[in-house]
């Protein structure tokens, strides 16, 4: 085996596009010495959790996997699926769609369309994200999939795609149904999804009103206008969930999401979401470690077409700390001896170990960068003889 050290690894890689992982599906963790346990805020709600958008670590949390009822939160996922439609371009955001009589009667908050008219799809989209339109929601719903039923289907599928383990859809809007549930940790992880995948559409999140044939109405969010660096994203209420509210905050190159549920009223769930996301940027830091596809290091390859193999992480290696434990960490990297051709791009050629104050934290394939095809009869020849040497 190879081993290379590397004390206080890579700087943070600061980059216009990254693609982080909800959890951090490659890494194992170890038997470890952990930074010290930092207390949670007093938070005033049955359910919650402060989670880093990019590493996926949770960092605080309270029954952050009860399945309970979402309420409009059901609407990420609504808004999730939607987005997918239009990302594979199934349709535009001008297309205009029919509002049907089942639309124009839905209940709860409403954009007030009326029956036999149309609306375009990103002022339904709109209406659905910042004021929690129900009837946009169903219109929307319709125009997607024929019926609630298929859609409703969708989002399921979308949910085990995520691998929200808690969390079952019955309906589009997140009216109380039996069955229909979900919990703050998947709720988060849905958010940072958003986030991750329609960047482009995350925008609307952050609107604090929208007007609707000159009817002005407001987004419930109220942390939009009490925190500048919130930019998102939903809040929900109903008879069984009570008070609800997923908030996303950005601050010197951190995001965090804060999901609480069950909430006693809008104050208490705006204050503790607050809380968390204060907690967060004064306790911790994330720092991004390994960029997805840049090379960790360069290794001799034998018997390929190519003698050198860059070796890296499959995806960018985001790692979230108390401040001031990541001058503590280091990392050492793994490799076999004599590695040889074929190797495809993506398989597992070594480890990368990260150690925290000296103790074993957690650790991570070292994959190949680039497909290496076998070496011609000259190239495996001299490889041969070289081996043999050494």
């Amino acid at each position: 085996m190879r081993t290379k050290n590397l004390v206080n690894p890579v700087n943070p890689v600061y980059l216009l596009f990254f693609y982080p992982a909800l959890v951090c599906l490659l890494c194992s963790r170890v038997a470890a010495a952990a930074p010290p346990e930092i207390p949670p805020p007093d938070v005033e709600a049955p359910a919650w959790v402060l989670m880093d958008h990019d590493s996926g670590q949770v960092l605080a949390g309270r029954n952050s996997d009860k399945p309970l009822a979402p309420a409009s939160l059901t609407k990420l996922m609504t808004a999730y699926v939607l987005f997918g439609e239009l990302k594979a371009g199934k349709w535009q955001l001008d297309d205009k769609i029919a509002i049907s009589q089942q639309a124009a009667k839905t209940s709860g908050a409403r954009l007030f369309l009326r029956p036999g008219t149309t609306a375009s799809v990103e002022e339904l989209l709109q209406g659905m994200i910042v004021i929690s339109a129900n009837d946009a929601t169903i219109a929307l719903v319709e125009h997607a999939a024929k019926n609630a039923a298929n859609f409703v289907m969708e989002m399921n599928v979308a949910a085990r795609a995520l691998e929200l383990r808690q969390t079952v859809f019955v309906n589009a809007t997140g009216h109380d149904e039996k069955g229909h549930v979900s919990s703050a940790h998947d709720l988060a992880r849905l958010t940072s999804a958003l986030i991750r995948d329609f960047p482009e559409y995350y925008k609307w999140f952050a609107r604090k009103e929208f007007s609707y044939h000159e009817i002005a109405q407001y987004n419930h969010n109220a942390l939009l206008w009490r925190d500048l660096s919130v930019d998102g994203v939903k809040t929900g209420q109903s008879r069984s969930a009570g008070y609800c509210l997923s908030a996303s905050a950005a601050h010197d190159g951190m995001r965090l999401i804060a999901t609480v549920l069950g909430a006693r009223d809008e104050s208490a769930r705006v204050s503790a979401a607050q809380k968390l996301l204060e907690h967060g940027f004064r306790h911790f830091e994330t720092r991004l470690l390994y960029a997805a596809d840049v090379p960790a290091l360069r290794v001799r390859l034998w018997m390929g077409d190519q003698s050198m193999l860059p070796l890296g992480v499959g995806r960018n290696l985001y790692l979230t700390l108390p401040r001031g434990w990541h001058e503590k960490l280091h990392a050492r990297l793994v490799v076999k001896e004599a590695l040889a051709a074929p190797v495809r791009q993506g398989q597992v050629m070594g480890t990368l170990a990260l150690e925290l104050d000296r103790q074993p934290y957690a650790e991570y394939p070292l994959v190949a960068l680039r497909e290496i095809g076998t070496g011609n009869i000259f190239q495996r020849t001299i490889d041969r003889v070289q081996l043999w040497l050494q």
